[in-house]
């Protein structure tokens, strides 16, 4: 857990094992395109691009997400600002395993009761499945 202006902020890690190269998983999820075919949590409609940040319609209402910088190490890590204005990091990597490859995204508990971050979990992990079935079908 991270403490966080006297009070615990949760984080919680969902990874799903995808059977594709960690090299192919990174370029389908760094993609924005394709973030409405997997990322559900993120963005429900195309993604509009405003300098380099991305416009999105998510669960939340309107976002802004910034990525960072297209790297060889599957750091897919991205800050997400609410509509409420609180900036949101998230941390998500796609690693090497023997099987192929393995997304790992934390989800921290920022502006959510118990049963909104659970809920986010379950959305994460529904969008980490998503990812799976994407890329396995373009393998």
């Amino acid at each position: 857990m991270v403490v966080c202006h006297d009070a615990v902020m949760r984080s919680h890690h969902v990874s799903r094992v995808i059977a594709a190269s960690p090299e192919s998983v990174y370029e389908f999820a760094r993609d924005v395109g394709n973030l409405p075919r997997w990322a559900a949590g993120l963005a429900r409609t195309e993604v509009v691009r405003d300098g380099d940040a991305l416009l999105v319609e998510s669960p939340m209402g309107r976002v802004k997400v910034r990525f960072v910088e297209r790297n060889t190490l599957g750091v897919l890590d991205h800050d997400v600002t609410l509509p409420s204005g609180t900036v949101v990091t998230n941390p998500v990597r796609v690693l090497a395993h023997p099987e192929g490859a393995e997304v790992v995204f934390t989800v921290r508990q920022i502006e959510l009761d118990d049963e909104e971050f659970a809920r986010d979990v379950a959305t994460v992990a529904a969008d980490l499945e998503r990812l799976e079935r994407e890329v396995v079908a373009r393998a």
